[in-house]
């Protein structure tokens, strides 16, 4: 028998490094030539690692949720043969053996949708000396432990404010935390050792004590959305401006247009009308339709509407790009809105339909409330969101009727979108959607 070491493949595009999301393969497994061993996940996609031989697991070298340089020996597996005969050992792979996806939810999360083939393991962090490889589950309940005589008790600065104020030893209560370390319902438990807290039936399900924690590693998609976040908000100076719409004449234009055309052309949202607005102004302000290099200090003007569509997927949000928006009449944006947002919570959008926008537009839909203040998808200088729509009393000709209103909250790279260009574009969008004909027209 033979041992063949898989390496970390060259994905390609310049990526030195991927982040290791889930194993599809345990210790002691047989596999198949062309089998998937394991997910990895780039800025982009999450890629699936297939096995070039055949043979035994005997060992995983990296753990789920480790940022994994190329080149660096990932798996091991026992293949018929002797040393001398030994399989080569290639240290990467062409992109035609390697499967893309959209990222989904790493199936060793809590909640998170399982594929077919993929071993529900539970999420591993860290690794020890008698563990090389790090696949120890790290999140395991420590065994009660009370704190030894002459000995500090662990404890958060928070808990021992606590217990000084019930007056309670801290030496005299037993930890359940990692490394006997006492929580606060450590201390409920010594102070009511009933369970139950003064004056509240301890039968009562209402007023049953929460004693459990849950400790989830941030891995796979959301940490790249963690990371997408903090880089855009340490990197941008953001500015907000919101503005108050009346979208009664659109949304009457948009139920006559349904009620016309909707079975043959298919049903119209807002979404449709406020891109085609936004593709109107881009062409009076083209500063907001850029990308900003912030180590070159340049500024990037394109000509094309590249739109990105924040969606809410099973594993976060992602931004499926809306490619040439300009080109697209209010049906044709519709079908490729909600083409690219199943295409997103499928987990079957491609690399290049989840990179490249050039501005980006967020929505809540009935959730989105009356403002927010959306942050700048990076390295873009401009982002949109629609509020949702209320009907209130305004004034109008000394009278006071019902209207349809919407706020549209939006926020600016300050570096590179001035206050009253900002001002200036959301203006004219407003213009473009209270008299909606002008959105065919234009």
């Amino acid at each position: 028998m033979a041992t063949q070491t898989i390496k970390m493949p060259d994905i390609g595009e310049g990526i030195a490094e991927v982040e290791l999301v889930a194993w599809h393969v345990q210790v002691g497994d047989n596999v198949a030539e062309d089998q998937i061993l394991a997910d990895v996940m780039t800025d982009k996609a999450t890629v699936e690692i297939p096995s070039h031989v055949a043979g035994r697991v005997i060992s995983l070298d990296a753990a789920v949720g480790q940022v994994v340089a190329v080149g660096t020996e990932i798996i091991h597996i026992e293949v018929a043969g002797t040393a001398g005969n030994e399989a080569p050992r290639p240290d990467s792979l062409s992109l035609d053996a390697l499967s893309l996806r959209a990222p989904t939810r790493n199936p060793g999360l809590p909640g998170s949708r399982v594929e077919p083939g993929m071993t529900n393991s539970s999420p591993v962090v860290g690794s020890t000396s008698a563990d090389p490889g790090g696949l120890k589950p790290a999140l395991q309940g420590s065994r009660a432990a009370l704190t030894p005589p002459g000995s500090k008790p662990v404890a958060a600065p928070a808990v021992r404010r606590r217990a000084w104020e019930l007056g309670i030893e801290l030496t005299s209560v037993t930890g359940t935390g990692p490394a006997g370390r006492i929580t606060q319902a450590d201390l409920d438990a010594h102070a009511h050792p009933s369970g139950a807290s003064p004056g509240k039936a301890a039968s009562d399900p209402r007023y049953v004590q929460g004693t459990f924690e849950e400790m989830i590693p941030v891995i796979g998609l959301r940490r790249k959305i963690a990371q997408k976040m903090q880089e855009a908000k340490r990197r941008i100076p953001h500015f907000t401006y919101v503005e108050e719409i009346d979208v009664t004449e659109l949304e009457d234009l948009r139920a006559r247009l349904n009620t016309q055309y909707s079975a043959s052309r298919g049903k119209l949202t807002l979404l449709p009308f406020l891109i085609r607005a936004i593709v109107l102004a881009v062409r009076d302000h083209p500063e907001v339709n850029a990308r900003y290099d912030d180590e070159a200090a340049v500024v990037t003007r394109f000509a094309a509407v590249h739109l990105g569509l924040a969606t809410q997927t099973s594993g976060g949000l992602m931004v499926p790009v809306i490619r040439h928006a300009e080109t697209l009449d209010l049906w044709a944006c519709a079908a490729e809105i909600l083409r690219l947002a199943e295409a997103a919570r499928s987990g079957k959008a491609t690399r290049e339909e989840l990179s490249g926008s050039t501005l980006t537009v967020t929505s809540l839909g009935p959730l989105a409330g009356i403002a927010h203040t959306p942050v700048i998808n990076h390295p873009e200088v401009a982002i949109i969101g629609p509020n949702r729509i209320v009907e209130r009393p305004m004034l109008r000709g000394g009278l006071v009727v019902a209207r349809k209103m919407m706020n549209v909250s939006s926020s600016f790279d300050h570096r590179v979108v001035d206050g009253m260009n900002a001002a200036e574009f959301i203006q004219q969008i407003r213009g473009y959607l209270e008299c909606p004909g002008t959105l065919l027209v234009g």
